[in-house]
């Protein structure tokens, strides 16, 4: 076999600078970047594994690898890993993004964080790392992501995490951690719109939304400019019922103080949700603004979008990648292993020939090497 199935990646990772000097580079880094992106696309979940993999596929990874020294042992996976610039991965991991789908004008981009359990080291004196995530909505792919400073939150990554996308003609949603100036200004100058939550921690704006809406509310929304949806849902023995109030009236906004420094603010919103399980009911109310002329529907229906990356991002980092049970903690290491994570699952998603799962694939792709390579050159 000719030894091509691995340009693309040599091509977008073959740039990154080798952290190792010396007789430390036996093997290639490039050969260790990808028998560690087919590891975990089969399923390795840590450096071991990685090892595993390499050394049961030695044979068939030779026909497109150099492998001048043979298969690395797992400590030399773990020790370059963790001294690989993660900036220099991520980059590389945009660039594929970019080659491999278009992002389209008026896509939903959802941006979340989510912690690392298994990356906390407590003899080390080690929290857990945190990753903040874009996620498009439609195209169901990780557009990218930005580790969380220790010492800092989420406030401070998103900004971060925004200056390496690509976000015009996009509505962005973010949850309230995100409900900044700052932020919503940052969004607008890259012509992009957003969509942010807005609870307690907003003070003046949160009490001031709570106040428009329970005098509205009172008088059954007769103000003009409002527009109302309702949504049933039965699952599973679940009845959700979910209303949203929406209003686009820039009279009406001028009433929330401060309300000049949101850039481009244009509506509000009030979600109500109702959860019935059995004998018990949960009550929610949760309130939004949008750079956006939305009326209730439409808010509706994109923050249902929003809440797809938990459901298709974080449960299947959970479930099928086990990303909490993970022990890679070393350095750069639990950062790049999930910069890997993420190229495997858009990897996984963007091969559409088997109807099947995340997890159905990965098993299917550790045991056909020609599906393995489908997904890996498609």
């Amino acid at each position: 076999m000719e030894k091509k199935p691995n340009a693309k990646i040599e091509a977008h990772f073959g740039g990154i600078e080798d952290p190792r000097n010396g007789n430390a580079t036996r093997h290639k880094l490039i050969d260790i970047i990808t028998i560690a992106i087919l590891a975990i696309i089969c399923g390795a979940d840590g450096w071991t594994e990685v090892e595993v993999f390499g050394k049961s596929k030695q044979k068939w990874l030779s026909t497109f690898l150099e492998l001048p020294n043979g298969i690395p042992s797992h400590d030399t996976f773990g020790r370059v890993f963790s001294q690989i610039d993660p900036a220099a991965l991520r980059s590389s991991f945009l660039g594929w993004v970019e080659i491999i789908q278009e992002i389209t004008r008026g896509q939903v981009i959802a941006i979340d964080g989510k912690e690392l359990r298994g990356s906390k080291s407590p003899s080390n004196g080690k929290a857990a790392i945190n990753m903040v995530s874009a996620w498009a909505t439609k195209n169901e792919l990780v557009l990218g992501q930005v580790k969380v400073d220790e010492k800092s939150n989420e406030i401070t990554a998103i900004p971060k995490l925004l200056e390496i996308l690509d976000i015009s003609g996009c509505l962005v949603t973010i949850d309230a951690i995100g409900t900044q100036t700052q932020i919503a200004e940052m969004i607008i100058d890259q012509e992009g719109d957003y969509l942010l939550a807005v609870k307690k921690n907003q003070g003046h704006l949160f009490d001031d939304m709570v106040w428009l809406f329970s005098v509205d509310q009172q008088e059954e929304f007769k103000n003009d400019g409002y527009t109302y949806v309702r949504k049933e849902e039965n699952k599973h023995g679940r009845q959700e019922v979910r209303e949203c109030w929406a209003i686009s009236n820039v009279e009406y906004l001028t009433y929330l103080r401060g309300y000049e420094n949101w850039k481009g603010l244009k509506s509000l919103a009030m979600i109500v949700s109702e959860r019935t399980v059995g004998n018990k009911t949960e009550v929610k109310t949760r309130y939004f603004i949008s750079s956006l002329e939305m009326d209730a529907e439409a808010f509706l229906k994109a923050k249902r979008s929003h809440w797809g990356i938990e459901n298709r991002l974080h449960w299947v980092l959970d479930i099928a990648f086990r990303e909490d049970m993970s022990r890679v903690r070393k350095d750069h290491a639990p950062e790049n292993f999930a910069i890997l994570r993420h190229l495997a699952i858009n990897m996984l998603k963007h091969e559409n020939s088997l109807k099947a799962g995340i997890h159905a694939k990965r098993l299917r792709a550790g045991w056909d090497e020609a599906y393995l390579l489908k997904i890996f050159t498609s």
